[in-house]
């Protein structure tokens, strides 16, 4: 189950625990919590409220480790996993092309750091469109679930998110950058809170049966290196 909690967006399980358990995960400051399987939503979002300060100070924390890119001559650009050498060059239009270790970014001279970003993220949205429109219906035949629909955003601490009560998917357009088995696990992971809200030992036994090493893609997902 999903709360929205004075601004943040937060993962609730139940468990046969007897207190709650407050966690700000690496490494995108996800924020989960564990709570007793009788306990009320408004008890955890009290619970969640009296810690709000301490929350965001944390998920700060995460954001920031990352250093923000100029997208200049030199820097990295990582595309489906790959790590390309980026090299920017002026043009007559704003493109991006992919050689074997080289992605050319052309953008319009007198450009800034915010316009190269967009190229790139809009060119990210672009290809993770065109994985998602191929991968999505094959992952809806295997587990029998189907979306109501998806759309891409930037999201800053989640990789996807379902809404339970509409069907529809989110994705985060910097999956991208990511190996292409991380759109899989993402779309896989998405689909099954449709059949189960909670991140507990139904949902765990689900996505163990229709993708046994997904804690392993997991963790690639994650991996800031």
């Amino acid at each position: 189950m999903t709360l929205n909690i004075s601004g943040i967006t937060v993962e609730v399980s139940r468990k046969k625990i007897k207190n709650m358990h407050l966690h700000v995960k690496p490494p995108d400051g996800r924020v989960t919590v564990s709570a007793p399987m009788r306990m009320s939503n408004a008890a955890i979002e009290r619970f969640v409220r009296s810690k709000a300060d301490w929350i965001r100070e944390k998920v700060a924390k995460f954001e920031n480790q990352q250093p923000p890119s100029g997208y200049i001559t030199g820097e990295k650009l990582r595309v489906w996993g790959k790590v390309y050498d980026l090299l920017v060059e002026n043009g007559s239009k704003n493109i991006i092309v992919l050689t074997e270790n080289t992605a050319v970014l052309t953008v319009k001279p007198g450009n800034t750091i915010a316009q190269r970003e967009r190229v790139v993220r809009e060119w990210y949205r672009g290809m993770l469109k065109a994985e998602t429109t191929r991968l999505l219906p094959e992952w809806e035949k295997i587990t029998g679930l189907k979306s109501s629909g998806w759309q891409t955003k930037i999201m800053k601490t989640r990789w996807g998110t379902c809404n339970t009560a509409t069907g529809k998917i989110w994705l985060n357009v910097l999956l991208a950058a990511k190996p292409p088995e991380c759109l899989e696990y993402v779309l896989l992971h998405e689909l099954v809170h449709l059949a189960e809200p909670n991140h507990g030992a139904t949902f765990k036994a689900l996505m163990d049966s229709f993708m046994p090493h997904w804690r392993e893609v997991r963790k690639a997902l994650n991996d800031r290196s």
